[in-house]
């Protein structure tokens, strides 16, 4: 449907369960995806790894959102 075609979305806690799920569902619908992970980096990888292969965009974003200077960088690599 692509109803988000155009727009940024930010998922924290993306690299595995509910989190990893709505990022991809998010990029179905047309939405490029930041993928927040705090320690799973390999879990982050394949969650882009499958977007992509969908045809999605998505990145990988390592940060603690209750650090206040990650949450900064965070949001500076994905605008």
């Amino acid at each position: 449907m692509n109803t988000l075609l155009g727009k940024v979305a930010l998922v924290t806690g993306a690299s595995k369960g509910i989190g990893a799920a709505i990022a991809k569902a998010l990029a179905a619908e047309g939405a490029a995806v930041a993928v927040n992970f705090a320690s799973s980096k390999e879990g982050a990888a394949r969650v882009v790894d499958e977007i992509a292969k969908r045809n999605g965009r998505a990145i990988p974003v390592q940060g603690d959102v209750a650090q206040g200077r990650d949450v900064e960088r965070i949001l500076a690599e994905t605008h």
